[in-house]
């Protein structure tokens, strides 16, 4: 699978193996803006990049989540939710009152141990599991 398919598309399925290569890359991809922008940049342009950075960077982690997703016999929609849980209540802080922020701590951590067990620890589901699908005519080719 090519890199621009696995982090721009949001069909297929990934092992594994590249889910984590993925995710890894991303993280690594997000720390190197973080460290490299403020040495680089004024202040408030730097915080301009990263805020930049961290939103481009939910769009390969939901394509890598919903391919995940789908290699374990469920849906591209629970990867996708999956992170918005995760990155989503960070974002919304700010506009909330102080006695909201334990109970959107509370969604993260659960989104966090949810995202790990089930995209990142459990294997792929049976090829001739009945809950995938066979693909529709004109569909994408598996690589």
């Amino acid at each position: 699978m090519s890199l621009l398919r696995l982090f721009c598309d949001f069909d297929g399925r990934i092992g594994l193996r590249a889910f984590w290569a993925g995710s890894i890359a991303v993280a690594v991809a997000m720390f190197a803006v973080q460290r490299v922008a403020p040495a680089l940049l004024d202040r408030s342009n730097a915080q301009f990049v990263i805020a930049f950075a961290n939103a481009f960077a939910l769009f390969p982690l939901a394509a890598l989540a919903a391919k995940r997703a789908v290699d374990r016999g469920g849906s591209s929609l629970f990867g996708i939710l999956l992170v918005c849980a995760i990155v989503l209540p960070e974002q919304a802080r700010p506009l909330l009152s102080i006695g909201w922020r334990p109970s959107l701590e509370a969604i993260v951590t659960i989104a966090w141990v949810v995202a790990l067990i089930d995209l990142g620890l459990m294997p792929s589901a049976r090829s001739d599991a009945p809950a995938l699908a066979a693909a529709p005519a004109g569909a994408k080719a598996a690589e």
